[in-house]
């Protein structure tokens, strides 16, 4: 007898669907209103915000704001129409892809309309069903996804663990010589929810042993890190062992879309056989444009980067001298690691963003493993010290509840 496809979603709504009637509105999709910045209003009062991965504070900035109107009052948002190879190619997305590559040293990029989009997609391109792919098993939801199309083998390692890598990369080579297929290894520059580096400079060593090529996601180092935010492979000394650099703008651009740096015929590859920008409309103007000015800003104004800095370090000292747990962050992601339940999590949260006007990005289960709770903040160049005093005074008080068991009885209650 075959089961109505629906009954199945009904009954299993997820590990997070199933909280969906509780927390819809308020824990996930929270609405932020006001203009992007260090306080934003939520739930009819203003709080200090976390959430907002506006890393150089560019999003409402006034130059940023010109250069978007001025493009979408005179091109409009449909402008170019339709694909890039067909209809939609521009001297504007040249010009982007240019400047782009130059920036992060390598010889050509390709403009992609989304990170995820465009990750998924292009992992899927480099790769046939006689290669290998080998994957850090804490890589971004976009290069899971990708791995997951591949028809050939893959091999996950342990987590920034570079013995682990090698062991797989072992295992590859020998899959590798019986299939007459290569080798692509994926790693991030950054890992956005413990705010770690990949061990790029370890990985790049390893090519001096094993033939593969290196794909690195940088979407959190991208102007972040590095000589004049040119991101991990430069932070790191190791951006020529990099094969294909990825970053996306919607993290320290503060836009949309994303891009794919690697040597010209690599990238030519990746604009003839990408089917997720071959079948696209192309990326409205004022994107292009937008990016354009933000990328220039980034270039000229290096008190953008500074000023970020500044902020995550007093925020990450100032936690840590209270006691908090940070884990390993190297870099302006700050995950303050707490223990508890789900209800319990969403008890917390509450009180933090009612009663202390403080808002964060909370992860639980499934994202990470069972009792365990993130508070998970990106700083901005835009907070203040006052932002910092004021949060870390709010993550004391409700520590505290956390550990007294207050927020097990309200949960209980709630539940």
């Amino acid at each position: 007898m075959v089961k109505d496809l629906f009954e199945r979603i009904k009954e299993d709504k997820g590990p997070l669907g199933k909280w969906a009637d509780k927390a819809e509105g308020y824990y996930v999709f929270p609405k932020l209103e006001g203009p992007i910045s260090n306080r934003m209003s939520f739930n009819g009062k203003k709080v200090v915000t976390w959430s907002i991965n506006d890393y150089l504070g560019l999003a409402n900035h006034p130059e940023v704001l010109k250069a978007d109107g001025d493009s979408a009052a005179t091109d409009g948002l449909a402008y170019p129409m339709g694909a890039r190879m067909m209809s939609g190619h521009t001297k504007y997305h040249e010009q982007l892809e240019q400047e782009c590559a130059e920036f992060v040293d390598k010889e050509a990029a390709y403009l992609v309309n989304f990170g995820y989009q465009g990750m998924v997609s292009a992992i899927d391109a480099l790769v046939n069903k006689d290669d290998i792919i080998v994957y850090d098993m804490d890589t971004h939801a976009c290069i899971i996804d990708g791995v997951r199309l591949h028809a050939g083998k893959r091999f996950v390692y342990r987590h920034n663990d570079i013995e682990s890598c090698e062991k797989n990369l072992q295992r590859a080579t020998r899959m590798a010589e019986k299939t007459g297929g290569g080798i692509l290894l994926v790693s991030e520059g950054v890992f956005g929810m413990r705010g770690e580096q990949g061990r790029l400079k370890e990985i790049v060593a390893l090519k001096e042993k094993y033939n593969f090529r290196l794909l690195v996601d940088d979407a959190h180092g991208f102007g972040t890190l590095g000589k004049d935010g040119r991101g991990t492979g430069f932070e790191q000394g190791v951006q020529d062992g990099i094969d294909v650099y990825f970053a996306t703008f919607a993290k320290s651009m503060a836009g949309i879309g994303a891009f794919f740096a690697a040597d010209k015929d690599i990238i030519q590859y990746l604009q003839y056989n990408m089917r997720s920008q071959m079948f696209a409309k192309s990326l409205p103007m004022p994107m292009v444009k937008g990016a354009l000015k933000r990328l220039d800003m980034i270039r000229t104004m290096p008190e953008l980067k500074d000023n970020l800095w500044k902020i995550t370090n007093a925020l990450q000292s100032g936690l840590r001298t209270a006691g908090f747990d940070l884990g390993t962050t190297q870099t302006c992601i700050t995950p303050v690691y707490l223990k508890g339940e789900i209800p319990e999590a969403m008890a917390m949260v509450h009180d933090l963003r009612e009663n202390h006007s403080v808002f964060c990005s909370i992860v639980v289960y499934p994202v990470i493993p069972k009792g365990l709770i993130i508070l998970r903040l990106i700083p901005t160049a835009r907070h203040t010290q006052e932002d910092v005093d004021e949060t870390i005074t709010a993550f004391s008080a409700i520590r505290e509840k956390l550990e007294d068991g207050t927020y097990k009885k309200v949960a209980a209650a709630m539940m």
